[in-house]
Protein backbone atom coordinates (compact mmCIF):
# COMPACT_ATOMS: atom_id res chain seq x y z
CA UNK A 1 0.00 0.00 0.00
CA UNK A 2 2.54 2.68 0.91
CA UNK A 3 5.96 2.39 -1.15
CA UNK A 4 9.16 1.87 0.89
CA UNK A 5 11.82 3.76 -0.52
CA UNK A 6 15.21 1.46 -1.65
CA UNK A 7 17.91 3.96 0.03
CA UNK A 8 16.39 4.52 4.21
CA UNK A 9 16.69 8.66 4.46
CA UNK A 10 18.34 9.88 7.60
CA UNK A 11 18.77 12.67 9.62
CA UNK A 12 21.04 12.90 12.51
CA UNK A 13 19.39 14.38 16.00
CA UNK A 14 21.23 14.42 19.40
CA UNK A 15 18.58 12.75 21.21
CA UNK A 16 18.21 9.46 19.30
CA UNK A 17 21.07 9.22 17.38
CA UNK A 18 19.94 8.64 13.53
CA UNK A 19 15.63 9.37 12.87
CA UNK A 20 15.28 6.57 9.54
CA UNK A 21 12.73 7.27 7.11
CA UNK A 22 12.10 3.96 4.80
CA UNK A 23 9.04 5.13 3.21
CA UNK A 24 8.77 7.29 0.23
CA UNK A 25 5.52 9.29 1.50
CA UNK A 26 7.16 10.15 4.54
CA UNK A 27 9.84 12.19 2.96
CA UNK A 28 7.95 13.48 0.28
CA UNK A 29 5.73 15.16 3.28
CA UNK A 30 8.99 16.23 4.81
CA UNK A 31 10.10 17.98 1.48
CA UNK A 32 6.46 20.19 1.38
CA UNK A 33 7.43 23.69 1.57
CA UNK A 34 4.70 23.84 4.60
CA UNK A 35 7.04 21.24 6.29
CA UNK A 36 9.89 22.70 5.30
CA UNK A 37 8.65 26.10 7.17
CA UNK A 38 8.63 24.83 10.45
CA UNK A 39 12.49 25.26 10.23
CA UNK A 40 12.06 28.74 10.63
CA UNK A 41 9.75 28.50 13.03
CA UNK A 42 11.59 28.10 17.03
CA UNK A 43 9.76 25.78 19.25
CA UNK A 44 10.09 27.51 22.35
CA UNK A 45 9.70 31.25 20.88
CA UNK A 46 10.14 33.39 23.89
CA UNK A 47 11.86 30.65 26.24
CA UNK A 48 15.19 31.52 23.96
CA UNK A 49 15.34 34.93 25.91
CA UNK A 50 16.20 32.84 29.23
CA UNK A 51 17.57 30.02 28.09
CA UNK A 52 20.15 30.59 25.05
CA UNK A 53 20.98 27.47 24.09
CA UNK A 54 16.68 27.22 23.18
CA UNK A 55 17.16 27.51 19.53
CA UNK A 56 15.78 24.46 18.31
CA UNK A 57 13.04 24.52 15.72
CA UNK A 58 9.37 22.88 15.10
CA UNK A 59 10.33 20.99 12.10
CA UNK A 60 12.91 19.49 14.96
CA UNK A 61 10.19 17.95 17.40
CA UNK A 62 8.35 17.46 14.49
CA UNK A 63 10.83 14.84 13.28
CA UNK A 64 11.14 13.97 16.53
CA UNK A 65 7.50 13.50 17.14
CA UNK A 66 7.70 10.95 13.91
CA UNK A 67 10.55 9.30 15.22
CA UNK A 68 8.68 8.56 18.42
CA UNK A 69 6.20 7.48 16.73
CA UNK A 70 8.02 4.94 15.02
CA UNK A 71 9.51 3.82 18.24
CA UNK A 72 5.86 3.34 19.20
CA UNK A 73 5.28 0.79 16.62
CA UNK A 74 8.46 -1.37 17.08
CA UNK A 75 8.69 -1.31 21.22
CA UNK A 76 5.25 -1.30 22.19
CA UNK A 77 3.23 -5.12 22.45
CA UNK A 78 0.16 -5.86 20.68
CA UNK A 79 1.00 -2.95 17.62
CA UNK A 80 1.67 -5.46 15.72
CA UNK A 81 -2.01 -6.73 15.79
CA UNK A 82 -2.66 -2.31 14.16
CA UNK A 83 -2.97 -2.61 10.65
CA UNK A 84 -0.29 -1.34 8.31
CA UNK A 85 -2.79 1.89 6.96
CA UNK A 86 -3.68 2.92 11.26
CA UNK A 87 0.52 2.62 11.51
CA UNK A 88 1.01 5.04 8.64
CA UNK A 89 -1.83 7.41 9.96
CA UNK A 90 0.27 7.16 13.44
CA UNK A 91 3.41 8.37 11.54
CA UNK A 92 1.94 10.85 9.29
CA UNK A 93 0.05 12.51 11.96
CA UNK A 94 2.91 12.39 14.54
CA UNK A 95 4.96 14.58 11.60
CA UNK A 96 2.19 16.68 10.75
CA UNK A 97 0.60 17.67 14.38
CA UNK A 98 2.29 21.06 14.43
CA UNK A 99 2.06 21.92 10.90
CA UNK A 100 -0.02 25.23 11.13
CA UNK A 101 2.10 26.76 14.12
CA UNK A 102 2.28 30.62 13.50
CA UNK A 103 5.26 32.32 13.97
CA UNK A 104 6.96 32.60 17.48
CA UNK A 105 4.68 29.54 18.85
CA UNK A 106 1.22 30.86 19.79
CA UNK A 107 1.41 34.62 20.25
CA UNK A 108 0.05 34.59 16.64
CA UNK A 109 -3.24 33.16 17.75
CA UNK A 110 -4.40 35.92 19.92
CA UNK A 111 -4.67 38.01 16.48
CA UNK A 112 -6.26 35.45 14.00
CA UNK A 113 -8.49 33.74 16.67
CA UNK A 114 -7.34 30.43 14.76
CA UNK A 115 -5.74 27.71 16.63
CA UNK A 116 -2.87 26.08 15.35
CA UNK A 117 -4.71 22.79 15.24
CA UNK A 118 -7.57 24.14 13.39
CA UNK A 119 -4.57 25.89 10.42
CA UNK A 120 -3.21 22.07 10.32
CA UNK A 121 -6.25 20.66 9.36
CA UNK A 122 -6.87 23.12 6.99
CA UNK A 123 -3.21 22.36 5.43
CA UNK A 124 -3.53 18.84 4.99
CA UNK A 125 -6.96 19.16 3.48
CA UNK A 126 -6.76 21.88 1.20
CA UNK A 127 -6.59 20.62 -2.78
CA UNK A 128 -3.66 23.78 -2.91
CA UNK A 129 -0.96 22.68 -0.46
CA UNK A 130 1.93 20.58 -1.18
CA UNK A 131 1.05 18.25 2.13
CA UNK A 132 -2.65 17.35 0.56
CA UNK A 133 -1.07 16.90 -2.87
CA UNK A 134 1.20 14.15 -1.33
CA UNK A 135 -1.29 12.30 0.62
CA UNK A 136 -3.38 12.64 -1.97
CA UNK A 137 -1.86 9.20 -3.53
CA UNK A 138 -4.10 7.82 -1.26
CA UNK A 139 -7.80 8.16 -1.44
CA UNK A 140 -9.22 9.68 1.81
CA UNK A 141 -5.87 9.54 3.75
CA UNK A 142 -6.24 13.42 3.82
CA UNK A 143 -9.28 13.54 5.76
CA UNK A 144 -8.42 10.42 8.20
CA UNK A 145 -5.04 12.00 9.18
CA UNK A 146 -7.10 15.48 9.82
CA UNK A 147 -9.70 13.88 11.45
CA UNK A 148 -6.95 12.25 14.31
CA UNK A 149 -5.36 16.00 14.93
CA UNK A 150 -9.57 17.42 15.03
CA UNK A 151 -10.14 14.38 17.70
CA UNK A 152 -13.11 13.40 15.85
CA UNK A 153 -12.99 9.49 17.39
CA UNK A 154 -12.30 7.88 14.03
CA UNK A 155 -9.31 6.83 14.85
CA UNK A 156 -9.35 6.57 19.17
CA UNK A 157 -6.22 4.68 19.42
CA UNK A 158 -4.06 6.73 16.92
CA UNK A 159 -6.01 9.76 18.64
CA UNK A 160 -4.57 8.72 22.20
CA UNK A 161 -0.82 8.14 20.63
CA UNK A 162 -0.68 11.25 19.03
CA UNK A 163 -2.41 13.71 21.59
CA UNK A 164 -3.54 12.41 24.95
CA UNK A 165 -1.65 12.30 28.85
CA UNK A 166 0.67 10.03 27.49
CA UNK A 167 1.61 10.17 23.54
CA UNK A 168 4.29 11.01 20.98
CA UNK A 169 4.20 14.72 21.02
CA UNK A 170 4.29 15.18 24.71
CA UNK A 171 7.82 12.23 24.87
CA UNK A 172 9.59 13.98 22.36
CA UNK A 173 9.04 18.16 23.09
CA UNK A 174 9.93 17.20 27.17
CA UNK A 175 12.97 15.07 26.51
CA UNK A 176 14.03 17.65 23.22
CA UNK A 177 13.13 20.92 25.49
CA UNK A 178 14.57 19.65 28.57
CA UNK A 179 17.67 18.36 26.71
CA UNK A 180 17.76 22.17 24.47
CA UNK A 181 17.30 24.00 27.72
CA UNK A 182 19.80 22.61 29.82
CA UNK A 183 16.74 21.92 32.39
CA UNK A 184 16.71 18.77 34.41
CA UNK A 185 13.28 18.63 35.07
CA UNK A 186 12.27 17.15 31.85
CA UNK A 187 14.67 14.09 31.20
CA UNK A 188 12.23 10.88 31.18
CA UNK A 189 12.64 7.41 30.11
CA UNK A 190 10.67 7.07 27.43
CA UNK A 191 11.61 3.61 26.76
CA UNK A 192 10.54 2.22 29.61
CA UNK A 193 7.18 3.93 29.08
CA UNK A 194 7.21 2.60 25.61
CA UNK A 195 8.30 -0.72 27.05
CA UNK A 196 5.45 -0.65 29.70
CA UNK A 197 2.79 -0.13 27.49
CA UNK A 198 0.58 -2.50 25.67
CA UNK A 199 -2.50 -2.28 22.77
CA UNK A 200 -5.77 -4.36 23.59
CA UNK A 201 -8.63 -4.40 21.51
CA UNK A 202 -7.71 -1.11 20.40
CA UNK A 203 -6.97 0.67 23.72
CA UNK A 204 -3.36 1.40 25.18
CA UNK A 205 -2.51 0.48 28.58
CA UNK A 206 0.33 0.85 31.18
CA UNK A 207 1.73 -2.37 32.40
CA UNK A 208 1.44 -2.09 36.85
CA UNK A 209 5.41 -2.51 36.22
CA UNK A 210 6.13 0.55 34.31
CA UNK A 211 3.84 2.84 36.66
CA UNK A 212 7.00 4.98 38.31
CA UNK A 213 8.31 5.94 35.19
CA UNK A 214 4.58 7.13 33.85
CA UNK A 215 4.73 8.39 37.57
CA UNK A 216 8.29 10.67 36.67
CA UNK A 217 6.73 12.00 32.99
CA UNK A 218 3.94 13.60 34.55
CA UNK A 219 5.92 15.45 37.23
CA UNK A 220 8.44 16.43 34.68
CA UNK A 221 5.88 17.87 32.28
CA UNK A 222 4.47 19.60 35.30
CA UNK A 223 7.71 21.22 36.36
CA UNK A 224 8.59 21.86 32.73
CA UNK A 225 5.52 24.02 32.20
CA UNK A 226 5.95 25.99 35.69
CA UNK A 227 10.10 26.66 35.88
CA UNK A 228 10.40 26.65 31.75
CA UNK A 229 7.31 27.30 29.58
CA UNK A 230 5.66 29.45 32.13
CA UNK A 231 9.00 31.31 32.93
CA UNK A 232 8.41 34.91 33.58
CA UNK A 233 10.81 36.21 31.57
CA UNK A 234 9.42 34.13 28.80
CA UNK A 235 6.01 35.24 28.82
CA UNK A 236 7.17 38.89 29.15
CA UNK A 237 8.66 38.14 25.53
CA UNK A 238 5.49 37.04 24.36
CA UNK A 239 3.65 39.81 25.70
CA UNK A 240 5.79 42.47 24.12
CA UNK A 241 4.96 40.28 20.67
CA UNK A 242 1.43 39.96 21.59
CA UNK A 243 1.01 43.73 21.92
CA UNK A 244 2.66 44.61 18.82
CA UNK A 245 0.89 42.38 16.75
CA UNK A 246 -2.40 43.90 18.69
CA UNK A 247 -1.38 47.60 17.46
CA UNK A 248 -0.88 46.32 14.22
CA UNK A 249 -4.58 44.81 14.23
CA UNK A 250 -5.95 48.39 15.47
CA UNK A 251 -4.08 50.92 13.17
CA UNK A 252 -5.15 48.30 10.59
CA UNK A 253 -8.64 48.71 11.44
CA UNK A 254 -8.36 52.33 11.55
CA UNK A 255 -6.85 52.40 7.87
CA UNK A 256 -3.37 53.37 8.81
CA UNK A 257 -0.62 53.36 6.57
CA UNK A 258 2.07 51.45 7.94
CA UNK A 259 5.71 52.24 6.56
CA UNK A 260 6.97 49.03 6.77
CA UNK A 261 6.57 45.96 4.17
CA UNK A 262 3.62 44.35 5.66
CA UNK A 263 1.25 43.22 3.05
CA UNK A 264 1.49 39.17 3.62
CA UNK A 265 0.33 39.97 7.63
CA UNK A 266 -2.31 42.01 6.42
CA UNK A 267 -3.98 39.08 3.92
CA UNK A 268 -3.99 37.18 7.01
CA UNK A 269 -5.64 39.77 9.57
CA UNK A 270 -8.16 40.41 6.73
CA UNK A 271 -8.79 36.32 6.21
CA UNK A 272 -7.14 34.21 8.42
CA UNK A 273 -8.28 31.86 6.07
CA UNK A 274 -5.95 32.89 3.30
CA UNK A 275 -3.47 29.61 3.70
CA UNK A 276 -0.70 30.81 0.81
CA UNK A 277 -0.30 34.49 2.99
CA UNK A 278 -0.53 32.41 6.41
CA UNK A 279 2.42 29.63 4.86
CA UNK A 280 4.51 32.86 4.42
CA UNK A 281 4.48 33.82 7.96
CA UNK A 282 7.34 32.42 9.99
CA UNK A 283 9.92 34.16 12.73
CA UNK A 284 12.00 35.66 9.80
CA UNK A 285 9.05 37.57 8.68
CA UNK A 286 7.65 38.93 11.54
CA UNK A 287 11.40 39.98 12.26
CA UNK A 288 11.60 41.41 9.32
CA UNK A 289 8.63 43.21 9.75
CA UNK A 290 9.21 44.25 13.30
CA UNK A 291 12.51 45.28 12.65
CA UNK A 292 10.94 47.60 10.33
CA UNK A 293 8.87 49.27 12.77
CA UNK A 294 11.23 50.28 14.97
CA UNK A 295 11.13 53.48 12.69
CA UNK A 296 7.64 53.40 13.31
CA UNK A 297 6.11 57.16 13.38
CA UNK A 298 3.46 55.68 15.67
CA UNK A 299 5.11 55.61 19.10
CA UNK A 300 3.52 52.70 20.34
CA UNK A 301 5.10 50.46 17.59
CA UNK A 302 8.73 51.84 17.60
CA UNK A 303 8.19 51.46 21.06
CA UNK A 304 7.02 47.97 21.40
CA UNK A 305 9.57 46.68 18.31
CA UNK A 306 12.54 48.71 20.31
CA UNK A 307 11.96 46.62 22.89
CA UNK A 308 11.75 43.44 20.89
CA UNK A 309 14.64 43.91 19.41
CA UNK A 310 16.71 44.99 22.52
CA UNK A 311 15.06 42.89 24.89
CA UNK A 312 13.48 45.72 26.95
CA UNK A 313 10.79 43.21 28.36
CA UNK A 314 8.03 43.93 30.46
CA UNK A 315 8.41 44.27 34.17
CA UNK A 316 6.54 41.33 36.29
CA UNK A 317 4.19 41.37 39.49
CA UNK A 318 3.57 38.67 40.75
CA UNK A 319 0.56 38.62 42.77
CA UNK A 320 1.45 35.21 44.55
CA UNK A 321 4.06 37.19 46.92
CA UNK A 322 1.96 39.28 48.14
CA UNK A 323 2.72 42.52 46.59
CA UNK A 324 2.20 45.94 47.92
CA UNK A 325 -1.55 47.09 46.84
CA UNK A 326 -1.04 50.41 46.55
CA UNK A 327 2.05 50.20 44.24
CA UNK A 328 -0.19 47.86 42.34
CA UNK A 329 -3.09 50.46 42.38
CA UNK A 330 -0.64 52.67 41.40
CA UNK A 331 0.72 50.68 38.37
CA UNK A 332 -2.87 49.88 36.88
CA UNK A 333 -3.92 53.92 37.56
CA UNK A 334 -1.29 54.87 35.53
CA UNK A 335 -1.68 53.22 32.71
CA UNK A 336 -5.52 53.21 32.69
CA UNK A 337 -5.18 57.23 32.23
CA UNK A 338 -3.06 56.78 29.03
CA UNK A 339 -4.19 56.71 26.10
CA UNK A 340 -2.54 54.22 24.56
CA UNK A 341 -1.85 52.79 28.05
CA UNK A 342 -3.70 49.20 27.27
CA UNK A 343 -0.58 48.40 25.03
CA UNK A 344 1.44 48.65 28.02
CA UNK A 345 0.09 46.69 30.93
CA UNK A 346 -1.84 42.81 30.54
CA UNK A 347 -2.97 40.40 33.33
CA UNK A 348 -1.45 36.62 32.61
CA UNK A 349 -2.46 33.96 34.27
CA UNK A 350 -1.02 30.80 33.66
CA UNK A 351 -1.87 27.52 34.88
CA UNK A 352 -1.84 23.48 34.77
CA UNK A 353 -1.69 20.20 36.86
CA UNK A 354 -0.22 17.00 36.65
CA UNK A 355 -2.90 15.15 35.58
CA UNK A 356 -6.00 15.98 34.41
CA UNK A 357 -8.77 14.18 36.27
CA UNK A 358 -10.73 11.39 34.47
CA UNK A 359 -13.09 8.30 35.01
CA UNK A 360 -13.81 6.25 32.13
CA UNK A 361 -11.14 3.64 31.34
CA UNK A 362 -12.26 3.84 27.03
CA UNK A 363 -11.54 7.82 27.01
CA UNK A 364 -8.09 8.78 25.44
CA UNK A 365 -7.27 10.84 28.00
CA UNK A 366 -7.01 8.35 30.67
CA UNK A 367 -3.72 6.67 31.41
CA UNK A 368 -5.32 2.48 32.37
CA UNK A 369 -3.40 0.51 34.06
CA UNK A 370 -3.15 -3.52 33.46
CA UNK A 371 -2.90 -5.30 36.20
CA UNK A 372 -1.31 -8.94 36.30
CA UNK A 373 -4.50 -10.24 37.13
CA UNK A 374 -5.69 -9.01 33.44
CA UNK A 375 -8.32 -6.65 35.27
CA UNK A 376 -7.66 -2.71 34.57
CA UNK A 377 -7.78 0.73 36.33
CA UNK A 378 -7.18 4.07 35.84
CA UNK A 379 -4.02 5.82 36.75
CA UNK A 380 -5.35 7.36 39.78
CA UNK A 381 -7.40 4.70 41.16
CA UNK A 382 -3.79 2.70 40.88
CA UNK A 383 -1.58 5.61 42.36
CA UNK A 384 -1.36 6.93 45.15
CA UNK A 385 0.79 9.39 43.85
CA UNK A 386 -1.42 10.25 40.76
CA UNK A 387 -5.08 10.23 43.17
CA UNK A 388 -3.23 13.14 45.06
CA UNK A 389 -2.23 14.85 42.03
CA UNK A 390 -5.19 14.97 40.45
CA UNK A 391 -6.54 17.44 43.00
CA UNK A 392 -3.96 18.76 45.09
CA UNK A 393 -0.99 19.66 41.69
CA UNK A 394 -3.57 22.44 40.48
CA UNK A 395 -1.88 25.59 40.15
CA UNK A 396 -2.39 28.92 39.25
CA UNK A 397 0.32 31.64 38.47
CA UNK A 398 -1.43 35.22 38.43
CA UNK A 399 1.33 38.17 37.17
CA UNK A 400 0.93 41.80 35.79
CA UNK A 401 3.34 42.41 33.30
CA UNK A 402 4.07 46.47 32.64
CA UNK A 403 6.35 48.22 30.47
CA UNK A 404 8.33 50.59 32.75
CA UNK A 405 9.42 53.59 31.07
CA UNK A 406 7.08 54.76 28.27
CA UNK A 407 4.56 57.76 29.77
CA UNK A 408 2.69 57.97 26.38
Amino acid sequence: MFTKMEKTRVFRDPLYGYISVDYKIIADLIDTRELQRLRRIRQLAGVGQVFQTAEHSRFTHSLGAYHMANLVIHNVDGMDEVSDYDKMLLLIAALLHDVGHGPYSHAFESITKVSHEEYTVKLITSPNTEINKVLSVQPGLADDVASIIAHTGKFPLIEALVSSQLDVDRMDYLSRDAYMTGAAYGNIDYYRILRSLRIIDGQVYCKASGVNSVESFLMSRYHMYFQVYYHPTARSFEVVLEMIYRRIYDLHEKGYRFEAKIGTFIKVLNDPENLEAYIELDDSYVGGVIKQLVHSKDKVLSTLSKAFFNRHLFKVIDMDDEPDPELVEEIRRKYAEMPDGKYFIKDVQSSGRAYNHTTKLEDINTITVLLPSGKAKTLEQFSPIIKSLTTKSYKVINRIYYFEGYEG
